[in-house]
């Protein structure tokens, strides 16, 4: 329990130390760059995914329609 306790305390300093850095203006141009964002990519991530889907013959929760036979 104590060592649980130990753990979360740690956990939460070190994760709340990195809310403590201020972004400078100059450096938000490169957090805000296509490569920064959770799917750098996301026309190729749609494709990956429509070419998986049509030839899994099934759809994810993606967002991506269609069918078996990779037609559409």
């Amino acid at each position: 329990m104590f060592k649980t306790i130990i753990s979360a305390v740690l956990f939460s300093l070190l994760a709340g130390g990195c809310s403590l850095q201020n972004v400078q203006p100059w450096e938000r141009d490169i957090l805000a760059q296509d490569k920064m964002q959770l799917d750098p990519y996301p026309v190729d991530s749609y494709l990956d995914d429509h070419i998986y889907y049509s030839k899994e013959s099934s759809t994810g929760g993606a967002g991506v329609g269609g069918g078996g036979c990779g037609c559409n």
